[in-house]
């Protein structure tokens, strides 16, 4: 029984150290990691591809929601960290990189009954103005979407993550995630609408930005 008592007590030590360590060890490798907006660097910043997602979500006959991605996109970033609503960002998306996990579906969403890729080669969103801030961490900005040849408004959420210098690429970094949503039809992509398949897109972004000086 005392065996058993000390070799559970070493197990929960084993773990608490390895815990530490793990801890240290995160610090270590982006020691000025802040979580501070305000601490953060200003200044331009170009996107990591390699450390980007951005999904789009819309309804499936109620069934489930449908789930797919643009793999090729860039953007850049004007960050004022002191105040945020001077802050300016840019994406460019190449539509035909469009990723559903079925290529046969995929070739007919890039075709001209869909998104068109060939006549709309680019889909662009450009902030306009700030809109508000949420909390510390948090905030939207206005913004203008052009897709298929149509511009309307689209309001971005905006969550900071944080800042530090990224061991891997040796570049300061900071990072966000965002959410947005639109009515694809006011884009022109209305097909299947009154079939029950969902109008309401949902955006979904998680980025990394490099200094770009």
């Amino acid at each position: 029984m005392v065996f058993k008592l000390f070799s559970e007590s070493r197990r929960v030590s084993l773990f608490l150290v390895c815990s530490m360590l793990l801890v240290s060890c995160d610090r270590v490798l982006t020691p000025d990691f802040n979580t501070e907006i305000t601490e953060v660097r200003s200044g331009e910043y170009v996107l990591d591809p390699n450390h980007a997602s951005l999904l789009w979500k819309l309804n499936h006959l109620g069934f489930s929601t449908f789930v797919g991605r643009f793999n090729d996109f860039d953007a850049s970033l004007d960050f004022d960290p002191q105040n945020v609503e001077n802050s300016s960002l840019e994406v460019v998306i190449n539509t035909s990189g469009l990723d559903i996990n079925n290529e046969e579906f995929a070739v007919e969403l890039r075709g001209d009954s869909w998104f068109d890729v060939e006549a709309f080669p680019q889909a662009i969103f450009r902030t306009t103005v700030f809109k508000e801030m949420i909390d510390e961490d948090t905030f939207v900005f206005e913004g203008n979407l052009t897709l298929k040849g149509v511009t309307a408004p689209v309001s971005l959420n905006i969550d900071f993550h944080g800042g530090g210098r990224n061991f891997l690429t040796r570049s300061y970094t900071v990072g966000f995630s965002a959410t947005a949503s639109f009515m694809r039809s006011d884009f022109g992509l209305d097909r299947f609408t009154s079939f029950g398949v969902g109008d309401q897109i949902d955006l979904e972004v998680h980025v990394e930005f490099m200094d770009a000086g």
